[in-house]
């Protein structure tokens, strides 16, 4: 390695205890940095995806479905702690509808499976950070035992984060020793599996397919459809991907290399500043990531056979130590994207999904919806569009950040739970504003605070217009 500051960052990570496969893929990624790659994917080296097989045009799933069934895991990726919301827990522990959580709902919709399709076996498994781990498991255990013979979870990994500087060191924050380390990106779920013995333990237990989503992604349960195409057409990994809308322009989109040698999967911070108005041309590249993907854990074991690392594209993200101040050494993170795995597995598929498969919780305006009558639960614990609700998409919400960001603030302002939303397209809310019982917004609507005092929404208002 070119950087000598690498050898002390590798040290760092084997005395944090780190397995050897995060080490091995950490360097892996570290080492093409110090070689001078950028990270960087140009528009000159992809083309657009032009069509893709559509989830909803697939079969039924057939009487071998129960067998499939019996030999795949849910897994559900469950390290993040909510921070952005003001959260100091697990965010998967946040409850979104009919006092249940997110883990309650994805609980129900596992049990529903195994009993639907007559498959006990079917495991739940988390993989979680540290900070997640025991009150995600406790929360799970109300449900029983969802993990058979499998653990229950097993962590996901944390890397150095490396000074700007030319040397790559691993840098040094006593104030707050924990802001020298990093999240290595969801990409991490592939050592993080084999380096925990999680990988080997399904294996031996007879398990072909791993079914991978975001625990705050409700919208992403386990389809039998799919499953089935898969195992028939022998796909060693799928993505799944939705159509682009102006919201998704910053998110990472799929393309294939020029000549068509293969998919591959785009992130912003992978994009040269020159291409970002092609990155974000959604007409163009019209299909987005949702992070949902399915794998055949046979192929990603013998992938990793050989030297232990899957090759995935390296993202870098350049930021200070300590993000709220500016001011302290500028740091590398390097972090990769499990979905990028699509360029490492030959004959790896995407799979357009309809939009209804993708409903992530990223901000109190996401959460606002889906409390909302804008939604139900079904019979299969399922969280989809209400039978009355006009239109497939869900209403755009914006509310005025520095009023409702944090959970907490956002509880305060809508202490008799969210309005009616059913037949809103969009509400925005500016200033401090707060909601009455029995609220009903219709169409598209703005709520602006006048004044000094918070405007205070009366009970049963009807907004229109």
């Amino acid at each position: 390695m070119s950087a000598p500051g690498l050898d002390a960052a590798i040290a760092k990570l084997r005395a944090d205890g780190a397995r050897e496969a995060t080490v091995a893929a950490f360097a892996h990624a570290a080492g093409r940095l110090a070689a001078g790659e950028r990270g960087v994917l140009p528009e000159s080296e992809i083309e657009p995806v032009a069509a893709l097989p559509d989830a909803d045009a697939l079969p039924d799933p057939g009487d071998d479905v129960a067998e499939h069934l019996g030999r795949t895991v849910v897994l559900k990726l469950n390290g993040g702690l909510g921070t952005s919301m003001g959260m100091t827990r697990a965010k998967s522990l946040l409850e979104v509808r009919d006092g249940l959580s997110f883990l309650d709902i994805i609980a129900r919709q596992v049990l529903d499976l195994r009993e639907r399709y007559g498959t006990p076996g079917l495991p739940l498994v988390l993989m979680d950070s540290f900070r997640t781990s025991a009150d995600s498991l406790a929360a799970l255990a109300r449900h029983g035992d969802l993990s058979g013979a499998l653990a229950p979870d097993f962590l996901q990994s944390r890397v150095p984060k490396l000074l700007d500087d030319g040397t790559l060191a691993p840098v040094t924050w006593p104030s707050d020793p924990e802001l020298e380390w990093a999240p290595p990106g969801h990409g991490d779920l592939y050592p993080a599996l084999a380096g925990s013995g999680m990988l080997e333990r399904l294996l031996e237990q007879g398990y072909r397919w791993a079914f991978v989503s975001n625990a705050d992604n409700l919208g992403a349960t386990l389809d039998p459809r799919i499953l089935a195409w898969i195992a028939r057409e022998d796909v060693p990994f799928l993505m799944e991907v939705a159509d682009r809308t102006p919201a998704d322009r910053k998110g990472g989109h799929l393309a294939q290399r020029v000549g068509g040698a293969g998919l591959v999967l785009r992130e912003v911070a992978q994009t040269p500043e020159e291409d970002l108005d092609a990155f974000q041309d959604i007409t163009r590249h019209r299909f987005f990531n949702t992070n949902t993907i399915w794998l055949d854990l046979e192929r990603v074991a013998a992938d990793l056979a050989g030297d232990g690392v899957i090759d995935l594209p390296m993202i870098i993200n350049r930021k200070t130590v300590d993000p709220a101040d500016a001011g302290s050494p500028a740091v590398i993170q390097l972090e990769t994207a499990m979905g990028a795995a699509i360029a490492s597995f030959p004959g790896a598929r995407a799979l357009r999904v309809p939009r209804s498969r993708f409903l992530p919780v990223k901000t109190t305006d996401d959460l606002l919806v889906l409390r909302s009558d804008a939604y139900v639960l079904d019979e299969r614990s399922h969280v989809v569009a209400a039978p009355d609700r006009d239109g497939a998409t869900p209403p755009l919400v914006r509310l005025d950040p520095s009023w409702f960001r944090l959970v907490d603030e956002f509880d305060a302002r809508f202490p008799a739970g969210p309005p009616s939303l059913v037949g809103c397209d969009a509400l925005t809310v500016e200033g401090d504003v707060r909601f009455g019982g029995d609220v009903t917004v219709r169409g598209s609507v703005t709520v602006a605070q006048q004044g000094d005092a918070p405007r205070v929404v009366d009970d049963g208002s009807v907004l229109e217009g």
